[in-house]
């Protein structure tokens, strides 16, 4: 007598539909794009910069708008090791990376602000 594998098959796909549903992933503020884990320790000090590209590439920091040269002439200015990097709404996935390149070529390391899509 033969093995019918059509409900086994039909049970993996329930299985798989159920646990797709259920699952939900829960939203991170900053999440750390390098993946230097061994220098953990407690945050204290001043804040880090908050930084955000706009959509014409530029980015924003302390209500102004820089070109990349000027925020990285900027930033080295003041010792900035690390910063908080968020996009605009519109901002281009190319604008993004050019600047996390440029932010990681120029030695500072970006954490990336997801800002939270609204619910319906």
């Amino acid at each position: 007598m033969p093995i019918r594998i059509t409900p086994l098959i039909d049970v993996v796909f329930i299985l798989l539909v159920f646990f797709m549903l259920t699952t939900r992933l829960l939203p991170v503020g900053y999440l750390e794009l390098s993946n230097d884990t061994d220098a953990r320790g407690a945050a204290s000090g001043e804040p880090l910069p908050e930084l955000e590209v706009n959509p014409d590439g530029t980015v924003r920091w302390n209500n102004q708008d820089y070109e990349l040269p000027q925020l990285l002439a900027a930033l080295r200015g003041q010792g900035t090791g690390k910063a908080n990097l968020a996009t605009a709404p519109a901002t281009q996935l190319t604008h993004f990376t050019r600047v996390l390149s440029a932010l990681d070529n120029a030695g500072i390391t970006a954490h990336w602000q997801r800002n939270p899509t609204p619910e319906l």
